[in-house]
This record gives C-alpha cells, sequence and structure tokens, in this order.
C-alpha cells in the first residue's frame, strides 16, 4: 500500500497517469448498511431485510450504491498525496460512475486512486481528477468505478500545511 505524502503542485503533475494511493480496508457491516439506510431514508429490503435478501440473487443484505460512492471521501483521506500550498479542498463532483458489483454486508472494500489530471483552472485553485476505484476483498470486479473531481484553493502562506 502506498502511503499518503505531501506534494507540491509540480511534483503531483508528474504522477498524472500513476497510481498515487491504496487506502485501507474498511469492513461494512449490517449496522453500517441500517445506520446509512436511516439517514438518507432509503430502506430497500435488499437492504435491510436479511432474512428477503436472502432469497435474492445476491444472498443476503447488501450496501447502498451511495454507501460506497461516499466511503471515497474517508478512503481518500488516508491514499491521496497531500497538496503542498492547497489550504482547502472541495468535492467538485463526477464525471462517471458506475457500480460494478454490490457489496455485501461483511464484506471489506478499499479505495484505489490514479491520478488521472491535474489543471490550473483559476489563480489560486487547482483542479484534480481521479481515477477511484473501490475494490471488495477476494472478489475479481471492483464495487465501483468513478471520474472524481476535487478543486484545490490555493494559499498565499507559505506556512499552511498540505490539505
Amino acid at each position: 500500500m502506498l502511503s499518503a505524502q505531501a506534494l507540491t503542485i509540480e511534483e503531483l503533475e508528474e504522477k498524472i497517469g500513476q497510481e498515487v494511493g491504496v487506502s485501507n480496508w474498511q469492513q461494512i457491516d449490517q449496522a453500517t448498511i441500517d445506520a446509512f439506510a436511516s439517514f438518507t431514508n432509503d430502506h430497500q429490503f435488499i437492504h435491510v431485510d436479511p432474512e428477503r435478501a436472502e432469497k435474492t440473487p445476491f444472498g443476503g443484505t447488501i450496501a447502498h450504491g451511495f454507501l460506497t460512492l461516499s466511503l471515497l471521501s474517508s478512503m481518500a483521506q488516508e491514499a491521496q498525496p497531500k497538496i503542498i500550498g492547497s489550504q482547502i479542498g472541495i468535492n467538485y463532483g463526477f464525471d462517471k460512475v458506475r457500480f460494478l458489483t454490490p457489496v455485501r454486508s461483511g464484506d471489506s472494500v478499499r479505495g484505489r486512486f490514479v491520478l488521472a489530471g491535474l489543471s490550473r483552472s483559476k489563480t489560486g485553485e487547482i483542479d484534480v481528477v481521479w481515477d477511484a476505484t473501490v475494490e471488495i476483498a477476494n472478489a475479481r470486479r471492483p464495487a465501483l468505478v468513478a471520474s472524481w473531481l476535487n478543486r484545490f484553493y490555493l494559499t498565499k502562506d507559505p506556512e499552511v500545511a498540505a490539505c
């Protein structure tokens, strides 16, 4: 696993097209799925009713796709390089998201991040595109793939820590 490091913008640009980080494994248990269902008000039985879900082709409950997608934020904190001179980074959206394989209750997942692009959109800002993949332990296909955009706002203060 690659560890998150702090890089200058120029150093980060040199890594375009390369995998720059892999997060730790996170287990998705039924309690997590149930909490997500409560928070989002999405109580479809395939997520929250183990007895009914057992009779489906999945053989049990599965995580919401949006739960899996939302884990990218914590995975990124662990795996993506910090950018020296940035004071804040924001989620700018997605150009593509595909849910390829359901995450079953009890599965472990982790994120892989390839730096797909970096542009200096305006003075004091950079846009970064990540090819993000969420893998499922012991599965041949990933849970999801996404083209994820982040915007970073730069500081003029060289003492500001990397974001």
